[in-house]
């Protein structure tokens, strides 16, 4: 069953207990790479392995995300800036422990391609801060493996 977690704002990307920050490089530009995560939510699967099923709630306002293993989310998007910034707050969960979480995708232009920051800020209880911290390498390889999906998908070319 679904838990509320507690609201937090985008101050909790450099605030939290828990921040686990990943970067990759992809070949796409910013506004293609932004699109791919902020207007086609339904599209996340056929990127990002862990994800199993997402759709946009409230006209674009939120988000449900459902994971490998069934963990569930539910989302409210906290920032959205066009080919720099894409972060979601979670606000309801099933994940044990998990007490806060807030995601933040930046892309920084790099070359003819775009720099993918990914930022998991989160609060939880003593064990899921201690599972993710010695988990930190899984999630890191999770992040590096759907950047270079989503490059793969962004440069295929279009039917």
């Amino acid at each position: 069953m679904a838990r509320r977690l507690r609201s937090v704002g985008l101050d909790f990307v450099d605030s939290a207990p828990l921040r686990l920050v990943f970067a990759a490089e992809v070949s796409a530009p910013p506004d293609l790479v932004y699109r791919a995560l902020a207007e086609d939510v339904e599209g996340w699967p056929g990127w990002f392995t862990q994800v199993t099923a997402a759709r946009p709630l409230d006209a674009g306002a939120g988000r449900e995300v459902r994971l490998r293993g069934g963990i569930a989310f539910r989302e409210t998007i906290v920032a959205t800036d066009p080919g720099e910034r894409y972060a979601y707050r979670v606000d309801e969960s099933n994940a044990p422990g998990l007490r806060a979480l807030l995601e933040e995708w930046s892309l920084t232009p790099s070359g003819t391609g775009t720099r993918v920051q990914w930022t998991f800020a989160a609060d939880g209880s003593p064990l899921f801060r201690f599972t993710m911290r010695r988990a930190r390498g899984a999630v890191g390889k999770s992040f590096r493996d759907a950047v270079r999906n989503l490059g793969r998908r962004l440069s295929a070319p279009s039917d």
